[in-house]
């Protein structure tokens, strides 16, 4: 199961691209480093923590883990 790569902060609607660094919670929440460190790493939706969100790579291979 992938990621949604969310392309807004949930909070102040910021853009973030896929190379944007980005916070994300286990439900996928998704906010900028800005609002993340407002919050103090915490999701305002569930109250888990907020963690650096895996960013794309520059090349795209292929998992071979399924």
């Amino acid at each position: 199961m992938a990621l949604e790569m969310k392309g807004q902060c949930e909070k102040c609607t910021a853009y973030l691209d896929k190379h944007s660094i980005a916070y994300i919670c286990v439900h996928e929440c998704t906010f900028c480093v800005d609002c993340t460190k407002n919050m103090s790493h915490v999701c305002p939706n569930c109250g888990g923590e907020l963690v650096r969100r895996p960013r794309i790579g520059a090349i795209t291979v292929s998992c071979s883990i399924k």
